[in-house]
């Protein structure tokens, strides 16, 4: 959490509300879920060109073609485009400057979505074109086409009225391509093409990396040393100090905050010294925050912090989890806590894979007897392209960030060595979504973090029967088993069935079965001020630790991002000066 602004390596980042971020940089190596508010009002458009056109009409959710479903399903090597079983082709003949001839290809996708497309370009003499990967800044009020009336490029409708845009002709999308903007503005910034890019990666993760791929047995290595150097590397503690205001314990929680926590009393009105967080509080306790509280981020309205030790929490919480969890033992027990709450009627939340992670191949912990030699990955695919993966924020939100996180599990992690999901679904390696393009298929019985087509954000264990509702799906990240499940029928939230099982939760640790790490994981709690996402940074724990802080904090469902290093459990919160 006392990084630099720009997150080192996220595979979930929050977009929230207005604020800044180093977005040009050279980007992370993994991916981001972003939060971000409501897009202001568009700006003025330019003037339309050709007859107009009725307005558009809602995009509903339609049948993906039986070929499509064909395709998706099938166990054979395949390309990304035919992991698309909603993806819709249209094709016409065009023409450059020139008069040269030739065929426009453009693939929504998810028409439902309207967010990421294809366009392929082939001239009858051979020279140039190719694919190019495009991206839609406002999917919900502006269709992208293309038009048979319109030789040179794409047509954009916003309320209906179309606005012709010079793609070829004019050589715009050649100069975009050849340009160094990661993501190059097209068509006066109502449409992105984005570029290849090479990502970053720290000392830690090039030297990991290195060793999982080229060096027999480097993941024994890496996990040796994470085993003899690592452990409680990153634990941050604090005293428990005495009440310095005999009235603190009664201060009401801020106005909008989430609920209060489950606190045992004796602590309530005792103060933590928070360790490099970071995060600047309206707190009028210099540098001493109260168990459990909310206190509001300085300038960030709809961010709430709360600091907190697992041996803090009330016995009611440690009583109803007996025998659900492993005890914890005194480190553990006194690690610092903290939960990042972010209100999801204020914010928005995206997924965006990284220039490199998560990889779309084979897990090495996938049992040999799973996987298929003559696939290069559990779905058929081996890469994204001709996708592209920038693992930055879009310039289009710049303005509008807030807060990112990191939060997923590389591909080498994100699969079960152990226990039936070993065995079933190919390994059932972890799946993921953006803009509605599905990159690694949802497996059932995982820990899923969703986001639907109307912003509406979801957690819940994935089942077979949800596929029936992939093609509403905005973005979405997979990561093991829930920490807290949540049962639909019956309305009740516990610990997961398998927190307290080492190998069969694939919670990743020491041969021991009880190295803590650092480790970070989020939650959605539903309380009287609404629905909040909340984020936690746990400083050296195990997944028993988690469940006990999760419940405590009133979660409905709650999930394991990533551990063991800050690369990988992250943080930060952004403000537009």
């Amino acid at each position: 959490m006392k990084r630099s602004p720009l997150p080192p390596v996220a595979l979930l980042a929050a977009l929230l509300l207005a604020g800044g971020v180093a977005c040009r940089e050279r980007p992370p190596e993994a991916g981001a879920l972003r939060v971000e508010l409501p897009a202001p009002a568009p700006a003025a458009e330019p003037a339309p060109t050709g007859e107009e056109a009725p307005a558009a009409a809602v995009r509903e959710p339609s049948s993906a073609p039986p070929e499509q479903v064909e395709e998706y399903e099938a166990r054979r090597p395949k390309t990304v485009l035919q992991l698309q079983p909603f993806r819709a082709t249209t094709s016409i003949q065009i023409e450059d400057a020139a008069g040269e001839s030739g065929v426009a290809t453009l693939v929504d996708l998810n028409p439902l979505i309207h967010g990421w497309f294809l366009l392929q370009l082939q001239w009858l003499n051979g020279d140039g074109g190719g694919w190019y990967h495009l991206e839609n800044p406002d999917p919900a009020d502006q269709e992208v086409a293309l038009d048979p009336r319109f030789l040179h490029g794409l047509v954009l409708r916003r309320g209906g009225r179309p606005w012709p845009c010079d793609l070829w002709a004019g050589g715009s999308l050649a100069a975009a391509r050849s340009g160094r903007q990661v993501e190059a503005p097209l068509c006066d910034g109502h449409l992105y093409l984005r570029n290849r890019v090479e990502g970053r990666k720290t000392t830690l993760e090039w030297a990991t990396d290195m060793l999982r791929d080229f060096v027999w047995q480097g993941e024994q290595i890496t996990v040796f040393v994470r085993e003899q150097f690592y452990k409680d590397a990153f634990l941050a503690t604090s005293e428990v100090l005495e009440r310095a205001d005999p009235a603190a314990g009664d201060r009401p929680r801020p106005r909008g905050a989430p609920d209060r926590p489950l606190v045992d009393p004796r602590w309530d009105g005792r103060y933590l010294v928070p360790v490099g967080l970071g995060i600047n509080l309206e707190n009028d306790v210099a540098n001493q925050v109260l168990v459990g509280r909310w206190y509001r981020a300085r300038r960030l309205p709809g961010i709430y912090v709360s600091a907190i030790q697992p041996g803090l929490v009330s016995e009611e919480v440690i009583r109803a989890q007996r025998g659900l969890v492993n005890p914890l033992d005194e480190v553990e027990s006194s690690a610092l806590t903290y939960m990042v709450a972010f209100d999801l009627e204020r914010f928005d939340v995206e997924f965006a894979l990284g220039t490199e992670h998560p990889r779309v191949t084979w897990s090495d912990r996938a049992p040999a007897m799973v996987r298929d030699a003559s696939l290069p990955g559990p779905d058929g695919i081996g890469a994204i392209s001709p996708l592209v993966s920038t693992g930055l924020v879009s310039p289009f939100h710049e303005k509008r960030v807030a807060a990112t996180f990191t939060a997923g599990f590389k591909r080498t992690h994100g699969a079960f060595r152990f226990s039936e999901l070993a065995f079933k679904h190919s390994g059932s390696h972890y799946g993921f979504i953006e803009h509605g393009t599905v990159l690694s298929k949802l497996q059932p019985d995982l820990a899923t973090a969703i986001v639907w087509d109307d912003g509406r954000v979801e957690l819940k264990t994935w089942r077979e029967e949800d596929d029936a509702d992939l093609v509403r799906i905005r973005h979405a990240r997979q990561n093991g088993l829930p920490i807290i499940d949540h049962d639909s029928e019956t309305g009740v939230s516990k610990v997961g069935a398998l927190v307290p099982k080492w190998s069969l939760g694939n919670w990743s640790g020491s041969q021991d079965k009880r190295l803590r790490t650092l480790r970070a994981g989020i939650c959605l709690q539903e309380g009287e001020e609404g629905r909040f996402l909340i984020y936690g940074y746990f400083s050296s724990v195990t997944p028993s630790a988690m469940a006990r802080v999760f419940e405590a904090y009133h979660c409905r469902y709650a999930m394991l991002l990533d551990m063991n290093a800050l690369e990988h459990t992250y943080l930060a919160v952004y403000r537009t000066e």
